[in-house]
């Protein structure tokens, strides 16, 4: 699992413009729950395109652990026989999540309105990560939660024998709270009702009316009301996993700072409530255009096509954009480095309990590479240099995070000098890919073996 083995550092040197076509992997968010609303079907699930990063393959394998029939076909082909809606049996083992934060918050969702008990987790940076808000709404459905102090792993659920449909205001934006009570109300009986002020990446939303439950969503004076009908026989479905756009944002990004660089990246989810620094980098000044413009499985995709972007400026990203790109500030600001003026992120506080504290994190190794930053707890600002301008040539440690690893693998391309992470490895959680690819592409990154 990412972050149990031994670090691997990797080291990303300046190099010759990007050029060609990145196939990034399959969506996260979606594969996940893919999975998930699979094996709470009866009947066959088909899945193309999933990724088969280590964080998807824990939620595959926590699925089997509880009934469900999940075959690898090859290919990045796979099915889900399902037991339906709370038919999920006790596991033997605890459920190992490795890395992922999203998928124990929606397992423990979906397990925990069946009348079974489970315990949960995962690896040194999952079980730094709060539980607390998922478990709480969980406990009002009638779940009990015992875990660490601070609400960490590990965490046994006690899953409800009599469950109650409830109303829930989400009072911090959270896909995967949000996600978390759906997947519970799913058994429940009566109308589970979700409100989140700022709209989240819809996903689970879609996917549970593609899988045939009744579900509807309404914009009022509260925020976003989202009611679902419990007990639904869910129908299985094919499925066509559109390419990650949080993982497409690393060659995109790295495109934009290399000199000469143009990069295609087709297939491209591009959701409304996901492709938040895709308008943010337009209008930085990127040269970013989006072709064949199309629809597949209920979901808006494209061809996206990145090139070198030599006069960038810093703006203020607006705060209610944050949740639409909460997973690429960290590469944002690897971007904003290289812009011509300031960057200000604000209400971004969720960044402070990811996989790390990916505002200090990213503050600390941006520093180190010669750039200015400012933070306060809920918001951060990097001071750009411009093109070619950026020192680099230093090592920042990756807090057992995927995304701060291959942020500042991106810098090194277009930086003075070398960067190096202290530990490459957790970037297979989601890209697993990444190296290969990059180089494919013309970047320089080595492993140093140990």
């Amino acid at each position: 699992m990412a972050g149990h083995g031994t670090p691997i550092p990797m080291t990303s040197r300046p190099c010759g413009p990007l050029i060609g076509t990145a196939n990034v992997p399959g969506d996260k968010s979606i594969s996940h729950r893919s999975l998930i609303l699979g094996a709470l079907c009866v009947g066959e699930t088909r899945i193309t395109g999933l990724l088969e990063g280590e964080d998807v393959l824990d939620t595959a394998r926590a699925m089997r652990a509880f009934g469900a029939t999940v075959t690898d076909h090859g290919g990045a082909e796979w099915s889900v026989q399902g037991v339906g809606v709370g038919g999920f049996a006790e596991p033997d083992q605890v459920i190992d999540c490795g890395n992922s934060g999203t998928g124990v918050r929606l397992i423990m969702g979906a397990m925990a309105t069946s009348p079974i008990t489970a315990t949960f987790t995962g690896d040194a940076s999952l079980n730094g990560r709060p539980m607390g808000r998922v478990t709480d709404p969980l406990t009002l459905f009638g779940a009990q939660a015992v875990g660490r102090a601070g609400g960490r792993l590990p965490m046994t659920i006690v899953g409800a024998a009599d469950p109650v449909p409830v109303r829930y205001t989400v009072p911090v934006p959270s896909a995967q709270v949000k996600s978390a009570v759906l997947l519970a109300g799913l058994n429940a009986p009566g109308q589970t009702v979700v409100i989140e002020k700022e709209a989240t990446r819809d996903h689970t939303e879609r996917m549970l009316q593609g899988f045939g439950a009744t579900l509807t969503v309404e914009e009022t004076d509260e925020g976003r009301v989202i009611t679902l009908t419990g007990q639904p026989d869910l129908q299985p479905q094919t499925i066509i996993v559109p390419r990650d756009p949080s993982s497409a944002a690393f060659p995109v990004c790295a495109a934009l700072i290399v000199p000469g660089s143009d990069v295609l990246v087709p297939n491209i989810g591009l959701n409304p409530t996901r492709a938040g620094l895709f308008t943010t980098l337009q209008e930085m000044g990127a040269d970013l255009t989006y072709e064949n413009l199309r629809e597949e499985g209920g979901e808006p995709v494209a061809d996206l096509r990145a090139r070198y972007s030599p006069d960038l400026n810093g703006i203020a990203v607006p705060p209610a954009r944050a949740a639409s790109m909460i997973d690429e500030y960290p590469v944002l600001s690897v971007v904003a480095a290289f812009a011509t003026g300031v960057t200000d992120m604000q209400g971004v506080k969720e960044l402070r309990v990811k996989e790390s504290d990916r505002i200090d994190a990213m503050a600390k190794g941006l520093r180190a590479a010669g750039v200015t930053v400012d933070e306060g707890p809920d918001w951060w600002r990097v001071t750009g240099l411009g093109h070619g301008n950026v020192p680099g040539g230093v090592t920042v440690a990756s807090q057992l995070d995927h995304r701060i690893a291959m942020a500042f693998l991106v810098m090194g391309m277009a930086a003075q000098k070398p960067m190096r992470v202290d530990d490459g490895g957790p970037i297979a959680t989601s890209f697993p890919v990444f190296e290969p690819l990059m180089a494919g592409l013309g970047a320089q990154i080595e492993r140093e073996e140990t």
